[in-house]
């Protein structure tokens, strides 16, 4: 009688995945708008998406036009204190990293937008980061086992220079090679899509790699259209 109800409870999980309605999360943190590179790739990925996803639905967030607070000493504390022992402070940085990882736990699919500032990624993102590290929610504090794993992760990242191997800044990227590190803790392990050069169009100095910058648009461009490829969007 147990293994036929064992099987049965086994099958119901199956099914209860199978029919799941697919969640995306989809988070920009651009400051360019409509010019931006990054934004245009996320957005191309989200259409690509909702299409191979028609009953999915999706959540946005937008850390240039609702920047987070950087984690400060309350938020810190907040993390070795007990939720039940939290001043206001506290009570409140660890509201916004339960909101924010629920977010994240709730997603099947996530995309975010990473232009590169400086040779670094945003700050915002940085904040974001720093608020999906928590033991208990995020990470299991006995072990260090990510407890976000198993989600898929798509970075468009753009970047205005050439950051490649033999170019003058070759390795002047920051944010890609701190991404995975900063969210292993996590679980979590993006896949990068990018496009380069992208001043190019609009720095005189830079004329002569626009059909380079053009060249990688486009590869980034296919690498996204070619994204969750099944029957209802070939």
């Amino acid at each position: 009688m147990h293994g036929i109800l064992h099987k049965l409870l086994v099958e119901h999980k199956r099914l209860a995945k199978d029919y799941a309605m697919a969640h995306l999360l989809h988070v920009d943190s651009s400051i360019q708008g409509d010019r931006s590179i990054s934004r245009t790739l996320s957005a191309r990925a989200a259409d690509r998406w909702r299409a191979a996803n028609p009953d999915g639905t999706v959540t946005y967030r937008d850390l240039a036009d609702d920047p987070l607070p950087h984690l400060g000493q309350a938020g810190a504390e907040a993390r070795f204190v007990p939720a039940d022992q939290h001043n206001e402070a506290q009570a409140a940085s660890w509201a916004l990293s339960v909101e924010l990882i629920d977010e994240v736990a709730a997603a099947d699919t996530i995309l975010l937008g990473l232009p590169l500032y400086n040779f670094g990624p945003p700050s915002t993102v940085k904040a974001w980061v720093d608020y999906l590290i928590a033991p208990g929610l995020s990470m299991d504090p006995a072990t260090g086992e990510g407890k976000l794993g198993g989600r898929e992760l798509i970075v468009l990242h753009a970047r205005g220079g050439g950051y490649g191997e033999g170019t003058p800044r070759a390795g002047w990227d920051h944010a890609q090679p701190w991404l995975p590190h900063g969210l292993s803790l996590t679980g979590l392990e993006p896949r990068f899509i990018t496009a380069e050069l992208t001043l190019a169009d609009t720095n005189p100095q830079m004329a002569e790699l626009r059909d380079l910058a053009k060249a990688s648009l486009e590869a980034a461009e296919a690498e996204v259209d070619a994204l969750w490829t099944t029957s209802a969007v070939a």
